[in-house]
């Protein structure tokens, strides 16, 4: 039982990781990121960072996997925002 809610937390975590790309579709299409704040992107790329470094260390895949997919996709989304403020 453990081990299948690990797998249903893990998957729908990497959803919600993905889901930030919906932003970034976005702002790609409005050529903008005037509304997205820079701040909340930051402090939320820092919170993936150390529940992937705590995942890692426990070793525990079910908080790594989405976390590095959540941390990789607010990477782009901050990168395309800082770009698009220029």
């Amino acid at each position: 039982m453990i081990l299948v809610l690990g797998v249903i937390a893990a998957s729908y975590g990497v959803v919600m990781a993905i889901a930030p790309a919906l932003q970034i579709r976005r702002m790609l299409q409005t050529r903008s990121s005037a509304d997205i704040s820079l701040a909340y992107l930051g402090l939320l790329n820092v919170g993936f960072l150390i529940w992937l470094i705590y995942g890692l260390a426990l070793p525990n895949v079910a908080i790594v996997i989405p976390n590095g997919v959540a941390f990789l996709v607010g990477a782009a989304t901050l990168v395309i925002a800082l770009r698009l403020r220029r």
